[in-house]
């Protein structure tokens, strides 16, 4: 597994992650595979770190974990691969952002173009047992902070969108003077109300002009 996380992410990180820590994780996610159906697979694991650089973030979305269906789980926060059904929680994301932009979204479009434009769709643990959300996110708090942390250093500004009470506990020590901060309910079905009409996309851009830096492109087409 940890062969495939890329080399630019593990000279970033430095000495936050040490390899006895990544051996550890390797280990542990090769015995529960051995006992349990485990999500995604490990191609994917890091696809949210290849897909998007640590030179090239320009804002992250903290989710919890992986989606714990089969089939869904893409290693990208919220997404799902093309073709595939949305989850209720990115059918509500999908929702407000047409509602907070006017982005038309396609009924196949996923999140990966996000992920191109610098946007980091980092869960708070990569894997998960089927059927059982936060099952591994002990395992990988360590690892995933240690993510957080390195961005939160850096002297541009960074745009943290965090979603649910798991993301805002885990954006705590972010500092606000020098990053955005935009916090919103979780999309869960059980939370969306409070996520709805929270316009994150909107707010975040608007932080970035007054700081004179360009927009994120938030369009999915």
């Amino acid at each position: 597994m940890m062969q495939t996380l890329p080399a630019e992410w593990r000279t970033a990180l430095g000495a936050r992650i040490s390899d006895s820590d990544i051996k550890k994780l390797d280990e542990f996610v090769f015995v529960e595979r051995a006992q349990y159906t485990i999500f995604p697979p490990d191609e994917d694991i890091f696809a949210a770190l290849a897909f998007t650089p640590p030179d090239e973030v320009r804002a992250v979305i903290l989710g919890q974990d992986p989606y714990y269906r089969p089939g869904q789980a893409s290693g990208l926060a919220f997404s799902v691969r093309e073709g595939v059904t949305r989850p209720r929680s990115l059918v509500n994301v999908i929702a407000e952002l047409e509602h907070d932009l006017g982005h038309p979204v396609p009924a196949e479009a996923t999140l990966e173009p996000w992920a191109r434009h610098g946007v980091l769709l980092l869960n708070t643990a990569l894997t998960v047992r089927e059927g059982v959300p936060n099952s591994h996110r002990g395992k990988w708090k360590p690892f995933t902070s240690a993510i957080i942390a390195m961005l939160a250093e850096r002297p541009v500004p960074v745009v943290f969108l965090l979603w649910g009470e798991e993301a805002k506990s885990a954006g705590q020590k972010i500092d606000r003077v020098k990053h955005i901060v935009v916090k919103s309910a979780h999309p869960s079905p059980l939370s969306a109300k409070g996520f709805t009409g929270s316009a994150p996309f909107r707010r975040a851009n608007a932080e970035l002009v007054k700081r004179g830096m360009p927009p994120i492109d938030w369009d999915l087409v």
